[in-house]
């Protein structure tokens, strides 16, 4: 069957009624290896209490209303609680459904966060060490290879052994070789030709520590985290993080009371915002790099994490002050985040902000030197994931942000103003 076309606030949708496998297969195959490592305005639904809270409204109201952003949920918080909170658009747009400040989104990367906090909990507790090689606990990283040469004419390469040993601090931040088809060109080429292979399965690209790459580093930390403590990931992950935290919204499987709550995914064709509905059972593979459902409520709880310096909410505490501030500070030295390219663009667009400026802690981006007032300051911890959700978490003035979307490309050009422009409405409130 054909798409139909439908036509909302002035932008184009086509709503799809058969699979997308069968225009764009290499493209479905791709999303759920990426998504998994990475897969009408709303009324504020809480007590706004940020000075800017009318001018963020108005802000996002004409952003689904002027742009092809389907919907938005945005978030602020603080030590103490929620802030700001919004919902914007729709949630599902074939049905109408309007955006919720509950709504569930596929969170993808911004998984990468949880599952570090995994491992630090191990590390606190002296079951893991930061400069532990990873061949330690995965005998399979003993003695990785690193592409020398490659052949993008006949997908050949040469190798050499690493001249370093990958740690655990290596994979924390994303300085230990391994990388993502969708954000390198070689690895799109090699994973290209083997549907469903893993970049852990090549050479690595570079020797650890010496350049970062965004890749598959944290689905190694979580099958570290399984070897190390004995649990599947999940399972560690909701004992250890999600009810302590009061997370209830956050799983890799979402609870089939709850499926009517999830956003759908678009995706930006020639055609227009392809929409893909949602199936009976959404789930998706339990990986340390993605595959996490959440909202901006629960996720805001993770925030408020290293607000209260590892403290639950609820008091309880999680993570010691110590190892709440280590994950912040700068683990790479003089290595900067590099700008990653957009090797499969249906998927991504360059990313990510800040690169050549920014360096990595232990599991987030950490913000260099700046001069920007009306900006997260200098410090503060951030990532996203692949469909545009984004969050970050400024120690410094005390708060952190959330603004989830759902659709892709990941660094839309629209997606990142909006993100901006959020920002910078957040900030500017502050400054009243």
């Amino acid at each position: 069957m054909l798409p139909t076309d439908e036509h909302k606030s002035g932008r184009r949708f086509v709503t799809m009624t058969t699979t997308l496998a069968r225009k764009t297969p290499l493209l479905l195959r791709l999303v759920p290896l990426l998504a998994f490592v990475a897969f009408a305005p709303g009324e504020s639904q809480a007590q706004n209490r940020l000075p800017a809270s009318a001018e963020i409204d108005t802000y996002l109201t004409e952003v689904v209303r002027d742009t092809h952003v389907p919907g938005v949920v945005a978030l602020v918080v603080d030590a103490d609680g929620v802030v700001y909170t919004g919902a914007f658009g729709e949630q599902d747009s074939a049905n109408d459904v309007p955006m919720a400040t509950d709504t569930i989104f596929r969170i993808a990367s911004m998984t990468k966060p949880v599952t570090s906090v995994a491992v630090m909990m191990l590390v606190q507790e002296g079951d893991i060490g930061l400069d532990d090689p990873v061949s330690d606990y995965l005998p399979a990283f003993e003695g990785k290879q690193v592409i020398e040469n490659f052949n993008a004419a006949d997908k050949s390469y040469t190798s050499r052994p690493a001249t370093t040993v990958m740690t655990v601090r290596h994979l924390l931040t994303h300085t230990s070789g391994l990388g993502y088809p969708f954000s390198n060109h070689t690895l799109a080429a090699l994973v290209g030709a083997q549907p469903g292979a893993s970049a852990t399965q090549f050479p690595l690209l570079h020797d650890p520590g010496t350049r970062w790459t965004y890749g598959e580093s944290t689905r190694v930390l979580g099958t570290l985290v399984e070897e190390v403590s004995g649990q599947p990931l999940d399972e560690f992950l909701a004992e250890r993080i999600f009810v302590p935290l009061g997370m209830s919204d956050t799983f890799y499987k979402v609870p089939a009371p709850k499926t009517g709550r999830v956003a759908t995914v678009h995706r930006m064709t020639p055609d227009g915002l392809v929409e893909t509905p949602n199936p009976a059972e959404i789930t998706a593979p339990v990986y340390g790099d993605g595959g996490l459902h959440s909202t901006a409520a629960d996720y805001a709880k993770f925030i408020q994490l290293f607000l209260n310096e590892g403290r639950a909410p609820n008091g309880m505490r999680l993570l010691s002050e110590a190892t709440a501030l280590l994950m912040g500070q700068n683990h790479t030295g003089s290595v900067l985040v590099e700008q990653q390219p957009a090797a499969i663009p249906a998927l991504s667009e360059p990313f990510p902000l800040g690169a050549g400026r920014d360096t990595f802690g232990l599991g987030f981006q950490v913000t260099g030197a700046h001069d920007d007032a009306f900006a997260r300051s200098p410090g503060s911890m951030s990532w996203a994931g692949i469909f545009n959700t984004e969050f970050w978490i400024d120690p410094k003035r005390g708060i952190g942000g959330v603004l989830l979307m759902q659709y892709l490309p990941f660094y839309d050009a629209v997606a990142i103003e909006t993100l901006q422009g959020f920002e910078r409405r957040v900030y500017q409130g502050l400054a009243d």
